[in-house]
């Protein structure tokens, strides 16, 4: 009969040794993918690809037109208009996971963002932004930065330069809110 003891530690020590080999050793560490590996599909159809924009700040706002913020439109056209020329891409995805407050179609988020609050930032098709189904990019959020996750409409990520969140901005937080265009002129200051 066999000692389980005996097994049990000759499988740690062959364990410690692939450990310590120099093949072991070698293998590179997997990097952390970046929001520039993340797309969306467009409110128009077309792809909105984030690695578009590599080596820039992109805002990211998961966006609702029956919402009792939707009135920060105006605020994120404010930053776009600001800060576009110097780098800053702004997304809205537009979401009817809080409160079905984004139940229509394309004609009817265009309508309330385009027409009613003048947008003309780019606008994502609607997407799922927590949960199993989320998109990728929420879902890549979710384990960056896993204690500050969309809780309801209007949640701001501020992705840096580098491809990581560098910030994040609750419901409640205006776009034009100091905090946030200190976060952005960080973001936008030459390296």
């Amino acid at each position: 009969m066999i000692d389980r003891r005996h097994v049990l530690a000759l499988l740690g020590s062959s364990f410690g040794t692939a450990l310590a080999s120099p093949a072991f050793a070698q293998t590179p560490a997997m990097s952390r993918p970046t929001a520039y590996a993340f797309s969306f599909a467009g409110l128009d159809g077309k792809s909105i690809r984030l690695a578009d924009h590599s080596g820039k700040p992109i805002l990211v706002v998961n966006t609702a037109s029956q919402c009792g913020y939707t009135p920060q439109f105006t605020g994120l056209q404010q930053l776009w208009t600001r800060y576009r020329e110097r780098g800053l891409f702004v997304i809205g995805v537009p979401s009817n996971d809080f409160g079905g407050q984004e139940p229509g179609g394309p004609a009817e988020i265009n309508q309330t963002a385009h027409d009613q609050y003048g947008v003309n930032f780019p606008l994502a098709a609607k997407a799922e932004v927590r949960g199993p189904a989320a998109h990728p990019f929420f879902k890549w959020a979710a384990l960056e930065r896993p204690a500050d996750p969309p809780r309801w409409n209007f949640h701001k990520y501020l992705v840096g330069r580098d491809g990581h969140i560098a910030s994040v901005f609750s419901t409640q937080i205006e776009p034009t809110d100091a905090r946030v265009i200190a976060a952005i002129e960080q973001q936008l200051r030459p390296v």
